[in-house]
């Protein structure tokens, strides 16, 4: 059985544990954990391509050791090219392809952003050194990433560009224990080494993503890149007994995860897993989902005030009282889509970072450019091809995210930052880790490990039901039945429900760390 890792100088938590190894290796040289989530995201792209890449976006929650909590998005917008001329005669925009490639990609900004804080000193490359390695020597593919190469590799193969050269050199998908080889991700990552992040959005690297894209059939233009910069909004606060909770603005749903636990806390649930913590949550949900899917986007294009909803008592009084401590409210609602890599890291002089990146769908929009390696996000295909309303494509818009880092500031000295992939499961596992964690005295790693549900698709699931895994006491599934969710039982510990993961910097300035059974992860300590 896994246990919570303990630490004493720092720790890292990771969807996998090179990656989780290569932030803590950081740390152990000198580094903050801001520079160790730079190494954990870059390694990644290295290791877990089929979950995140440095074409996509990325978004960061940071509390520094004087207590500030701030935020970065790394968030592209739409390219001035992707207006519904682009996609005359069509639906949707389309899921995979050259169509899908329609937004910037905003990660290497938001590192760029994080390593601006003057206590991160180490050279570039030192935090890619990992990555660089990984990139050009090969990892062996996991029983995971051999999963979804298999489940995705028809409708992959055919897209133009360096794909099937990557992902299938013998002509089939990879399997457990080959070698994955990414020379071409190599080279870029040694050009941002010693050209500076900057140049993926208007240096050399820049021009060659640029024609790469162009080749490809990609609206997203050099004039696109060299216009994008990361931003650093507020994070959205709320105050629950004993603790405030941060998570990160529109565009993401981060918003929804805060709004659940804030109902949660007023339903005064004493115990873990039982009827009342689940259908409680899974009623929580559904509030926060239904105001969640009316206005959260592009904050451009919104007014709702999302803190002050969350700031003012009588208003989350009166959403806590519409849910039915008995009955669910029936569920009709589309899902959301997504897959994600969260991770993770606290440092020895108080420094706790919650950052979470993505290309949205597995390989994103299928297009892994030719002469740099980039897997290309496909988070724009969640537009809309409507001339107004939520969502709908417009140049230089930003897309509806279900990215969202997790933090918490605990009144008795704690630190915590937790999350994990998983479109609309996020905010569920959030809310089912951190309660039994924090309002049910669980372990961190049990909090983790333990059988979670989810309402709603995931990981190509199109339904809606109230998905659970085994594990549960017996009565629960029935209970909840009876109460007028429409069950689905998912069997054991699944990649459905996500791959979570949380640290914990404790009052004393020791530290407490745990990863998901569910994924390839490790939690690194030094």
């Amino acid at each position: 059985m896994m246990q919570t890792v303990t630490a004493t100088q720092g720790i890292v938590t990771a969807p996998h544990f090179l990656a989780a190894e290569a932030g803590c290796s950081v740390l152990r040289d000198g580094g903050t954990a801001v520079e160790a989530c730079v190494a954990v995201a870059a390694a990644l792209a290295a290791v877990y391509p089929h979950m995140t890449a440095i074409g996509g976006d990325g978004f960061w929650v940071i509390r520094e050791p004087d207590g500030r909590v701030h935020s970065i998005h790394g968030c592209g917008g739409a390219a001035a090219k992707a207006d519904l001329s682009l996609y005359a005669g069509l639906d949707a925009v389309p899921t995979r392809g050259p169509l899908a490639a329609n937004t910037v990609a905003g990660t290497i900004s938001g590192w760029a952003a994080a390593l601006e804080d003057p206590a991160c000193k180490l050279p570039l490359d030192r935090l890619l050194r990992d990555a660089i390695g990984y990139a050009q020597d090969g990892v062996p593919v996991t029983a995971g990433g051999a999963g979804i190469a298999a489940a995705k590799g028809g409708e992959l193969r055919g897209q133009p560009g360096a794909y099937a050269a990557t992902f299938e050199p013998e002509g089939r998908p990879l399997v457990e224990g080959d070698i994955l080889r990414q020379p071409a991700l190599a080279s870029t990552l040694r050009k941002l080494a010693k050209n500076g992040l900057a140049d993926f959005y208007s240096g050399e690297l820049a021009a060659m993503i640029a024609d790469d894209l162009a080749m490809l059939g990609s609206p997203v233009s050099a004039s696109d890149l060299a216009a994008h910069t990361a931003s650093r909004p507020e994070p959205l606060g709320a105050d629950i007994r004993g603790a405030t909770l941060y998570n990160s603005t529109p565009p993401t749903q981060g918003f929804a995860s805060l709004l659940i636990l804030a109902l949660f806390d007023r339903l005064k649930v004493d115990a873990a897993d039982g009827f009342d913590h689940v259908h409680g949550l899974v009623e929580a949900t559904k509030q926060a989902f239904l105001l969640r899917d009316l206005h959260v986007g592009d904050p451009a294009y919104t007014d709702f005030d999302f803190q002050g909803l969350l700031d003012d008592p009588a208003a989350l009084d009166a959403l806590a009282a519409r849910i039915d401590p008995a009955t669910a409210l029936p569920w009709p609602q589309p899902p959301q889509w997504g897959d994600t890599c969260w991770f993770g890291a606290a440092d020895a002089e108080g420094r706790v970072v919650s950052c979470i990146q993505s290309t949205y769908f597995e390989f994103g929009s299928g297009l892994v450019l030719p002469q740099t390696g980039i897997i290309w996000q496909n988070r724009g295909s969640s537009f809309r091809l409507a001339q107004s309303g939520w969502n709908a494509l417009k140049p230089g818009r930003k897309p509806f995210h279900t990215l969202n880092p997790a933090l918490c500031v605990f009144e008795d000295g704690r630190v915590m930052a937790y999350g994990t992939m998983g479109g609309e499961g996020q905010p569920q596992t959030q809310a089912a880790l951190f309660t039994r964690y924090a309002h049910f005295n669980d372990t961190l790693q049990h909090a983790i490990s333990a059988p979670r549900w989810l309402l709603g698709r995931t990981w190509g699931d199109q339904s809606t039901t109230l998905k659970l895994e085994d594990g549960f006491d017996e009565a629960l599934y029935a209970q909840l039945a009876a109460a007028g969710h429409e069950v689905e039982r998912v069997g054991p510990l699944t990649p459905t429900m996500g791959h979570a993961g949380a640290v914990v910097r404790l009052a004393n300035g020791t530290f407490e760390g745990a990863t998901d059974p569910r994924s390839d992860g490790g939690v690194a300590a030094w």
